[in-house]
């Protein structure tokens, strides 16, 4: 489990295919001085699986699914990612419940400057849009944000200063694939009213209309 507060950013130092899967090899900009193979780091979204380390850097493995449903697999040497460890249980919860399991990859549809920050606004793809309300939390390449508007296939958030300064999104642009993970309380919820038989007074109409 995340909180969507991202900790340092990584370089990509090697990718090596082993089969249906790739070992990605990070450096990050801050190193982590106590990693334990086996624990789980969020890269760009995607939770991952430490399988070795050196001082400086540590490698991950992206299995063929992963791949597939997220940006991972146009990673190369140079490119960089977000990374956030795994939440302690002492840990503050700073931004918001991100389990590190990619649900769509989109794309960035319009990137404009309001005052100091940056206004984003993203493809919502049909599937999905009963997961998106205003003042909604969702994960966008593994940074926690605020929705601050919705449309029939578009959504959009607003980046202030500090975020871009610590993320990757400080080069964020129109045309720039995204990994999106929904609220989990949402996906619960529609997961439930979708296999609910009539039991409940429930609908998605009236979620909205209580401010869910």
């Amino acid at each position: 489990m995340f909180t969507g507060i991202i900790e340092t950013i990584g370089r990509v130092e090697k990718v090596v295919p082993k089969g249906n899967y790739r070992q990605i090899t990070i450096c990050p900009e801050q190193p982590f001085s106590d990693l334990t193979i086996g624990e789980s780091i969020a890269v760009s979204g995607p939770c991952l699986t430490v399988t070795a380390f050196e001082a400086r850097s540590f490698t991950v493995e992206a299995s063929q699914e992963t791949l597939t449903v997220t940006t991972l697999a146009a990673l190369s040497p140079g490119g960089r990612v977000n990374l956030e460890r795994a939440l302690r249980a002492d840990s503050r919860l700073g931004g918001h419940m991100v389990t590190g399991h990619v649900d769509v990859v989109a794309r960035v549809r319009a990137v404009a400057p309001v005052g100091r920050s940056l206004h984003v606004e993203t493809e919502l793809p049909r599937p999905y849009r009963a997961l998106v309300v205003d003042k909604g939390s969702i994960a966008l390449d593994g940074i926690s944000l605020t929705v601050v508007a919705v449309a029939d296939d578009r959504f959009a958030v607003n980046i202030i200063p500090e975020t871009r300064r610590r993320t990757t999104w400080v080069d964020l642009k129109t045309g720039d694939r995204v990994n999106i993970e929904f609220d989990l309380i949402g996906k619960y919820l529609r997961r439930f009213l979708e296999t609910t038989d009539g039991g409940s007074k429930l609908t998605l109409d009236s979620l909205r209309e209580m401010g869910y």
